[in-house]
């Protein structure tokens, strides 16, 4: 772990857009807790051997010696002369977890190949180097995906999983020394060239921009970890991915340079549990650059104010890493946030362990209604081609929901994949649907979503390099007709236990300030998760699959009182109803709505005081006035002065913090007045960008549902294959 004194060099200047939260140094039970957490990490294999530390090294460096030769070869084609073959290179550089320092054991690596000017990617990447590449014994799965929003060759060498990005720059020679985190390196570059070098200029502006890398590194391994237990480690399908998750522990080590990474943790599931979103997350200023490259500014990018938990990359050209997130993704990881931040005051209580913060997130046991999604082709190649595609347009099931349930249903998609060993070449992903939380109860709705899916389908069918045998297959299934293969070991859990009593406990729970024991605590947090699920009533027949065009009989769906997370606040208990699950969380709440009662800065210690601060604040609406727009870069910005301030309104912080070059740019006009308001829109940025046109038979079909019935119903239908087999 980093040493308390090294750190604390680091303070000596300020790191990132705002002072530090708190420099105090940690205490005995920090240094105590923290070697728990390591110990625990240590314990659940998170660290590769000495042995495949030194195997990866070999693969990378027998890597660089093929894109040399490469280069070489491609030069010799173009007939350049001798000199200009004898100087050809080409460059290999890793990123991501691995350049980090917290890969585990048979984790990917992430490496970009720099080539020339003239070595082309369609032509020679994807051309010849995948010939090479293909030819080689040493190299399994070789899978490219040249159509991808970043272009990548996905293969093992050795038994080491490789993606390859690819970037020519405007360079005919490439030195050995050549540093990609010059700007110069973008200049008459394409787009694709700019987001593939993307990923190495970030990771490495983090480590510079962190004040402890250890300490950075041990609390990113636990972060990573809790993230995939709890089932929100995925960019691909509207979580967060690992450049995400390094970017918001980056945030924590700058507000609490000199802590260990217990403390870390901690206050990880504080800060974001609190978090005003859609306020961005920044390591640094944003930095317009010399190139006139397009940067994420919601001020005059119309679709950056769409996004709804922005986590801004601090290498030119600045962007969102984080578009992918649709509303109901980040509903289930604010949930996950403020469960994180309960236990871990559990744990500084020592009434839980880590384990319990670690504990899987229960998917099948969650929901009573799911959607299942199979897909199929006729070869091993085939399937892993058209798997990776369906993958990639997943995401969009989930938008297109949102899109034409008018955000009522929400669906909370698995990240993984499973199969069933009966049926080879085949895989299936599934995706938990609830009905918005905070929705009218007794107001019925009824929603077919046959268009939906068969608009998906449309997409998904859209694959460049389709083949007949390729298809996919969606339907509604029941949690108790989950097939078997889902479970560990094939077995089916008995179905939770729900007692009458459990939203009167829960009602009841929320009318107490502090939960006094632990078990009472977890008791609830029991019931909380059940509850996403166990609610939604069945009332008709069995869901299982069909491959034919007739539809399930309909679903009559009992409304599940869940977690208000986009209710106002109450104006009484505001500070001391934060930990409770019922308790609406701060910054979804696109409303305008007034701030509660400040409570004395006495009563808390000052860095909490700070960060409950953060609930008091108005919406999560973004004013944007020529005196003040601060609030579009910092969820905490302007509230860390508060500090020495006795927890005072904060004031704007100066435009040229996060944009030096450059005056504040009023987009429109609200009302009479000269706030221009941004809120999210309904359609979203696609992993490629892509809009989601308006339903409008879907959304008339719905305006017609009468405004009161006593229950939801709604209709899941199977639909008829598009082409080939069923699934």
């Amino acid at each position: 772990m980093g040493s308390p004194g090294s750190s604390a060099l680091a303070t000596a200047t300020r790191v990132g857009l705002s002072e530090p939260i708190s420099t105090g140094g940690p205490s005995e039970s920090d240094v105590s807790k923290t070697r728990e957490l390591e110990k625990f990490l240590v314990d659940a294999g998170l660290y590769e051997s000495h042995e495949e530390a030194i195997k990866r090294e070999e693969v990378l460096g027998r890597l660089d010696q093929i894109v040399k030769t490469w280069v070489k070869n491609i030069s010799r084609v173009r007939g350049y002369n001798g000199s200009v073959i004898q100087e050809a290179n080409a460059k290999i550089f890793t990123f991501g977890s691995y350049r980090l320092g917290v890969h585990g054991p048979g984790a990917d690596i992430d490496t970009l190949c720099v080539g020339p000017k003239y070595a082309t990617r369609n032509e020679d990447f994807f051309g010849e180097l995948y010939r090479m590449l293909s030819e080689m014994h040493e190299v399994q799965e070789l899978h490219p995906v040249p159509d991808a929003h970043v272009p990548v060759m996905r293969f093992k060498f050795n038994g080491v999983s490789i993606d390859l990005l690819y970037a020519n720059v405007s360079l005919w020679i490439i030195p050995e020394d050549l540093d990609i985190s010059q700007e110069s390196i973008l200049q008459n570059v394409d787009d694709q060239t700019v987001r593939s070098l993307n990923g190495c200029r970030v990771t490495d502006q983090i480590l510079r921009l962190v004040p402890n890398i250890q300490s950075f590194r041990t609390t990113l391994r636990c972060m990573r970890l809790w993230a995939k237990r709890r089932g929100v480690y995925s960019n691909v399908t509207g979580f967060l991915g690992g450049i995400n998750w390094a970017l918001l522990v980056a945030r924590i080590c700058q507000l609490y340079p000199n802590a260990l990474p217990s403390m870390l943790v901690s206050r990880f599931f504080r800060v974001y549990n609190l978090w005003r979103w859609p306020n961005p997350v920044m390591l640094c200023p944003i930095q317009e650059g010399s190139l006139g490259l397009s940067f994420w500014d919601p001020r005059r990018n119309y679709k950056d104010r769409s996004h709804l938990m922005p986590i801004i990359t601090p290498a030119y050209p600045c962007m969102n890493s984080s578009y992918n997130v649709s509303t109901s993704t980040l509903r289930v990881m604010m949930e996950e946030f403020h469960r994180g931040n309960e236990i871990c005051e559990e744990i500084e209580a020592n009434k839980l362990s880590w384990e319990n913060l670690f504990e899987p997130f229960a998917f099948f046991e969650a929901y009573k209604n799911y959607l299942q999604i199979d897909i199929a082709a006729e070869t091993d190649d085939d399937l892993m081609n058209w798997k990776g595609w369906v993958e990639s347009r997943k995401r969009l099931l989930t938008l297109k929901i949102e899109r034409d349930t008018n955000g009522v249903l929400q669906c909370h998609p698995h990240p993984g994949e499973f199969s069933d060993k009966s049926k080879p070449f085949h895989h299936s992903y599934f995706m938990g649907l609830r009905r918005k939380q905070g929705a009218n109860p007794q107001e019925a709705q009824q929603f077919d979503i046959r268009m939906t899916v068969e608009d998906f389908k449309r997409d998904v069918y859209a694959y460049s390099f389709w083949k007949p045998a390729m298809c996919i297959h969606v339907c509604h299934v029941k949690r108790k007709d989950l097939p078997i293969f889902v479970f560990p070991g094939g077995i089916r859990p008995s179905p939770p236990t729900r007692s009458s009593e459990s939203r009167t406990i829960l009602k009841s729970l929320a009318s107490y300030p502090v939960q006094p024991d632990a078990a009472v605590s977890r008791k609830r947090r029991r019931l909380d998760e059940a509850n996403r699920g166990t609610s939604l009533t069945e009332t008709s027949s069995t869901g299982a699959c069909i491959s034919d065009a007739t539809s399930f009989d309909q679903r009559i769906l009992e409304t599940q009182i869940e977690p208000d997370y986009s209710a106002p606040k109450s104006e009484e208990g505001v500070a001391e109803n934060l930990s409770l699950h019922a308790q609406g969380i701060p910054g979804l709440d696109q409303s305008e709505r007034a701030a509660g009662p400040s409570a004395s800065a006495g009563a808390f210690p000052a860095p909490l005081a700070i960060e409950k601060h953060v609930t008091e604040q108005p919406s999560a609406q973004i004013p944007l006035t020529h005196q003040d727009s601060s609030e579009v870069f910092d969820g905490l910005e302007g509230l860390l002065k508060s500090e020495t301030q006795n927890i005072a309104e904060p004031e704007g912080v100066k435009q040229s913090e996060f944009f030096p070059d450059e005056q504040v740019v009023e987009v429109a006009s609200a009302g009479n007045g000269a706030t221009s308001i941004i809120q999210p829109k309904a359609d979203l940025e696609e992993l490629e960008p892509l809009e989601l046109p308006v339903a409008t038979a879907i959304a008339s079909a719905s305006a017609k549902v009468p405004a009161q019935k006593p229950l939801i119903r709604f209709s899941f239908t199977s639909l008829p294959k598009a082409t080939g087999n069923s699934a």
